[in-house]
């Protein structure tokens, strides 16, 4: 059993606004992505969102580590922001308290390494401390990395449905402390990485990973059908790995890694592997299996002047109070994997403890050749989580979610006309699906607002709301 203390070892030398200055010699741009709401994206939509992280991306210098983090934390509802002044008010608030929601932040690191080869052997020791020179020498490059990493923030933002936002220091340090605090609340405590198990605090860690060409299925896209929603009439989409996401109700965060590499040198990485699994195919058919699929993405780079090439990494880190709780949360991991057609890999005793470290920011250029994959950028990228909780506006009125059933406030009125010019909206449903009792709750929280009301009120929807306010309506 080996402890890390991060009060004696931490990571960070430095920060400058939002740049990392790390004790590895790195420097890591950090930002914090807001996404647009769950089921609100179309199947072009999720081909667009590829398309503009593709083009953002694909121009940045070889040797760039990208690594997107959306991490889900278990919550319950407070309730602390909703009215309770009335007699209805209040039944609401005490109706959602308590409730239990997935609460979701997403990060979006970009790296400029000290090595740029992005060579590593199998393990690193990640708190390694460089020389202090190291920020200087790297001092010719960070003024073109900063350029290249500000033109794709500026082409992510300028697509709409995503806005990348630089952390803050105090965020920052927030993020870092909380990681290697295993997520634990009121106190502080160290990593303990143990043969068998990653224990921090009162959580118990492990971890699925994506690490290797035979991982994958025949394919993969930038969104699927969703079962759930999808009827005969009409289909319904969400992204390809959407149920790694808010769908997956537990403690855990997504991490995915892509190394920008040359793509040239691993070009000819592809042939050697060909050519080695062509000697080896007659050996078993699993061999077989790996060389169609490398054949499939080398023949997707050669046929796509636009490809890039790079190596990437996806795993799934998991947390649980209860260590016997884990095997049932990588059960549902590994379902969800096996309907993407996607084998993960378990790593176990030294190599658990590295990929849960490496998958911290400032650590992540630290996987080696044995971790990560190789493909084209287009491919990886169907591998990002595209949205995250409905987002709730300044003012509005409160409806329920469809993700967990929790209040999520709604600016109908739309008085700056965000979304239409003409401040009107309609409920459109089927006879029986609740349009009367829809409008009815709408009313109610506009009379509690003392918005006076003017209803056209043709079948005696509205006679039982205005009883409850006798003294303040006529019918």
């Amino acid at each position: 059993m080996s402890k890390i203390n991060l009060s004696k070892y931490h990571p960070i030398t430095d920060i400058k606004d939002h740049l990392i200055f790390a004790n590895n010699g790195n420097v890591i741009a950090c930002y914090r992505v807001e996404l647009p709401d769950i089921y609100s994206l179309s199947e072009k939509d999720f081909e667009d969102m590829h398309s503009n992280w593709f083009q953002a991306i694909k121009s940045l210098p070889v040797g760039t580590v990208v690594h997107k983090q959306d991490i889900y934390f278990k919550q319950s509802f407070t309730s602390e922001n909703l009215p309770s002044d009335t007699f209805l008010s209040q039944s609401t608030h005490d109706y959602f308290k308590g409730r239990e929601l997935i609460e979701h932040h997403s990060y979006l690191f970009f790296t400029l390494i000290k090595n740029k080869k992005l060579n590593n052997p199998k393990y690193i020791n990640p708190f390694r401390k460089v020389d202090a020179k190291v920020p200087e020498v790297l001092k010719e490059n960070l003024h073109r990395f900063r350029t290249a990493v500000n033109d794709s923030v500026s082409f992510i933002n300028n697509g709409r449905k995503v806005s990348l936002t630089p952390l803050k220091s105090k965020e920052i340090l927030e993020i870092s402390s909380a990681y290697f605090n295993g997520f634990n609340n009121g106190f502080d405590t160290a990593i303990e990485l143990g043969k068998k198990d990653i224990k921090i605090g009162d959580h118990y860690f492990d971890v699925l990973a994506v690490n290797s060409e035979s991982c994958f299925g025949d394919k993969v896209q930038t969104s699927k059908i969703n079962e759930r929603f999808t009827s005969d009439d009409f289909s319904f989409h969400q992204g390809f790995i959407d149920g790694l996401g808010l769908s997956l109700s537990e403690n855990h965060m997504v991490n995915q890694i892509i190394y920008l590499d040359d793509k040239q040198k691993w070009r000819k990485l592809l042939d050697k592997k060909i050519e080695e699994l062509n000697k080896s195919s007659n050996f078993g058919s699993q061999n077989k299996v790996i060389l169609k699929k490398i054949q499939h993405i080398q023949d997707q780079i050669n046929n796509d002047n636009s490809s890039r090439v790079i190596r990437g990494h996806l795993n799934v880190i998991y947390w649980h109070k209860d260590e016997k709780q884990l095997e049932k949360i990588a059960s549902q991991i590994k379902t969800e994997f096996k309907e993407l057609d996607i084998v993960p890999y378990y790593p176990s005793s030294e190599e658990r403890k590295h990929y849960f470290l490496n998958s911290y920011g400032c650590f992540s250029s630290n996987f080696s050749n044995d971790d990560l994959y190789v493909t084209d950028l287009k491919h990886a990228l169907c591998l990002l989580i595209n949205n995250t909780n409905y987002h709730s506006d300044k003012a509005g009125i409160i409806f329920n979610d469809r993700q967990h059933n929790t209040p999520v406030l709604k600016d109908v009125w739309d008085e700056k006309k965000k979304r239409i010019k003409a401040r009107n909206f309609a409920i459109f449903a089927p006879t029986g699906e609740g349009k009367s009792f829809l409008a009815n709750n709408i009313l109610r929280q506009y009379f509690e607002m003392d918005i006076r009301l003017v209803i056209i009120d043709l079948g005696g929807s509205y006679t039982k709301f205005a009883q409850l306010y006798p003294e303040q309506s006529t019918v």
